[in-house]
């Protein structure tokens, strides 16, 4: 009897454990979609695009979804200046932060409204050196762009190097276009952040999307 009520707890302590864990990532999940709806346009210091592959100087498709939107908040008057984030990987020519503010100076916004801070391999590094850089000139408020499911573990990232971030996502370009792309981008944000809660390091950057 006593072997059988061992049993009974310890099938009881699973179920529990089981039960917490799908909470917490149930949880996670959804406040990663709750986020990726946001499109928060308050005035900031700065608009911060989030880097993405670039070829020889030409922004992916991606990256430059990021671009022009936060072109666009530029020109509704968010912020006087778009910081581009994103350093570069071994042979790459050009940085992810330089490919993207040249694209947005060859789009006509003036290049003294730029800034490129060409370090970091992932979101969390590249964020950090963006939190020093501003820091430097007295800025702190930020407006965060880069895609939907991406924008709360980059506005967590983004907070814990000191800024003071909310979020603004784009919501065109191949990761928005079909549910399937959405729901799997869900699925490795929820991975990710958690990730990132429980370590304080960021997930690898698997497939060059920028969402390490």
């Amino acid at each position: 009897m006593a072997g059988m009520g061992k049993l009974i707890w310890i099938r009881r302590f699973l179920f529990g454990a089981v039960l917490v864990l799908g909470l917490v990532i149930g949880g996670t999940a959804f406040r990663v979609w709750q986020v990726a709806r946001d499109d928060d346009r308050d005035k900031a210091d700065v608009i911060v695009v989030l880097g993405a592959a670039q070829y020889n100087g030409k922004p992916s498709p991606i990256f430059q979804a990021r671009l022009k939107h936060a072109q666009q908040l530029y020109e509704a008057g968010v912020a006087k200046v778009i910081v581009t984030a994103g350093g570069n990987r071994a042979g790459d020519n050009y940085t992810e932060a330089s490919a993207g503010a040249n694209w947005l100076v060859e789009q006509g916004v003036p290049q003294a409204s730029t800034l490129a801070v060409g370090e970091g391999r992932d979101t969390l590094g590249s964020l950090r050196a963006v939190a020093a850089e501003v820091a430097k000139r007295g800025w702190h408020t930020a407006v965060l762009v880069s895609d939907p499911w991406h924008s709360l573990r980059a506005r967590t990232m983004a907070d814990d190097a000191g800024m003071d971030a909310w979020t603004s996502p784009t919501h065109s370009g191949p990761i928005v276009q079909t549910r399937q792309t959405q729901a799997n981008y869900i699925l490795r944000e929820t991975g990710a952040l958690l990730f990132y809660r429980l370590t304080r390091t960021p997930a690898d950057d698997i497939g060059g999307t920028g969402l390490g």
